[in-house]
């Protein structure tokens, strides 16, 4: 069922490059840009008309995008008292983790006598998109809701589609947990667009963050410049490093869990030993016989998956390296000393214990994570995306004479000699 591939194998580098090719998405990029410019030209008009011919959701004004304060107390209220609970022990373990990313604003007092520094401040608004339609994502919420709150935003809105007419309690409660201020039922591209250009009825964002659907993520893409986004998100992908102490039937557990995604996802196992390999194979055939989404998963795992067998565990983490996945689980006796060799992955997840659905779930860290190998150089949602930092110089008269006068020669070298008058008048005062 799921392709087997040896490194040693002749063949490996050419079905490793297709192992690793990234899937290109259906060219939704015109479609997405007649949505943006039909929000730029008619505003909360568009809105109604695209909430209607995409989420077959007819509203008679603008206003009724709004979700009210009264319907988010009783969205939690009606949950169960287990959904409410987990919920609120999810977002405290959320919350204690990216309060340790908040930085400092600092500053010093150079030899000259002059100050520099770095001032951080947060955005004013951001929008945090949590998908929805086929299922509903409260965890997504607490990801993007908490640390924008952590980092001081002034003003958070949700933006999240409706399902079957409406947006599922257990993502209003969410909503009222986090503490977003403001929630509007808007799903795909129209929301994208509504919070980075401003409608009269949504407010103008500075940052727009959340995991989407393909027009989500292009709807961010054609946006980026007018305003700031977290990442491009794909299709979901786990790595397994694995050795002979492994737990075969957890390890094709965990595969499983990301497949069962999306048909796209990505699911590599890839170990020094053969033996636990056709073990976790045999083990998948058997968990899905009764997974209730086997489908999905199954053409997961036979279309974009695979066991590879490494010749030991530093080439594994080669491997790994060269993927750089979203997610990579480390399951092998000295767990943490093998992770300490995987530089390339959005989340790392440490011992048989460390599976990423306690991550997707509030265990702390943020779930919504760099894909498609963009964990070479991008990092995880956080605070970071939240705030601004502003480098600070403040001369004094004396200060300024020595910096002046480099200025004046390093300008005049450049040809800006404007630049350079400007700075000698300071060597003069």
């Amino acid at each position: 069922m799921i392709p087997q591939l040896r490194t040693s194998a002749p063949d490996f580098a050419n079905s490793f490059a297709v192992l690793r090719r990234q899937l290109n998405d259906e060219d939704v990029s015109a479609v997405v840009a007649n949505i943006i410019e039909r929000v730029r030209a008619d505003g909360d008009k568009a809105l109604l008309e695209l909430t209607v011919q995409y989420d077959r959701a007819p509203l008679e004004s603008a206003k009724k995008l709004v979700v009210p304060a009264e319907t988010l107390s009783q969205a939690h209220e009606s949950l169960a008292p287990e959904l409410q609970a987990a919920l609120r022990a999810a977002a405290e373990r959320i919350e204690e983790y990216h309060r340790r990313q908040l930085p400092q604003s600092w500053q010093y007092t150079d030899f000259n006598g002059n100050t520099c520094g770095e001032r951080i401040t947060p955005v004013a608004r951001a929008a945090v998109y949590a998908p929805g339609g086929r299922a509903a994502y409260p965890s997504s919420v607490l990801m993007g809701v908490i640390p924008a709150k952590i980092a001081g935003v002034r003003e958070i809105t949700l933006l999240t589609p409706v399902a079957d007419g409406a947006v599922p309690p257990i993502t209003l409660a969410a909503a009222k947990i986090a503490g977003a201020d403001k929630v509007f039922t808007l799903g795909g591209a129209q929301a994208v667009a509504a919070a980075a250009l401003g409608t009269d009825t949504v407010p103008r964002a500075d940052v727009i963050v959340g995991p989407g659907n393909a027009y989500v993520a292009e709807a961010k893409r054609q946006l980026c410049g007018i305003v700031g986004i977290d990442s491009l998100a794909g299709p979901s992908e786990v790595l397994i490093v694995c050795d002979d102490t492994a737990n075969p039937e957890w390890v094709a557990a965990d595969m499983l869990a990301q497949a069962e995604h999306d048909e796209r996802a990505q699911c590599i196992t890839v170990s020094p030993d053969a033996a636990l390999l056709n073990q976790v194979a045999a083990a998948l055939v058997r968990q899905l016989e009764t997974a209730p989404r086997a489908a999905i998963a199954r053409h997961s795992l036979v279309s974009r998956g695979a066991l590879i067998t490494a010749a030991n565990i530093g080439e594994c983490c080669q491997l790994a390296n060269d993927i750089a996945a979203e997610h990579v689980q480390v399951m092998c006796a000295d767990a943490p000393a093998v992770a300490a060799n995987i530089h390339n992955a959005g989340g790392l997840f440490i011992g048989a214990y460390s599976c990423v659905p306690l991550g997707d779930y509030g265990a702390g860290p943020n779930h919504v994570l760099p894909t498609a190998q963009t964990a070479r150089f991008a990092s995880p949602l956080g605070v970071h995306h939240f705030i601004k930092r502003t480098g600070i110089f403040q001369a004094t008269a004396a200060g300024a004479r020595i910096p002046a006068a480099d200025a004046v020669t390093l300008a005049r070298a450049e040809g800006l000699f404007a630049h350079a008058e400007a700075a000698a008048l300071r060597t003069k005062a």
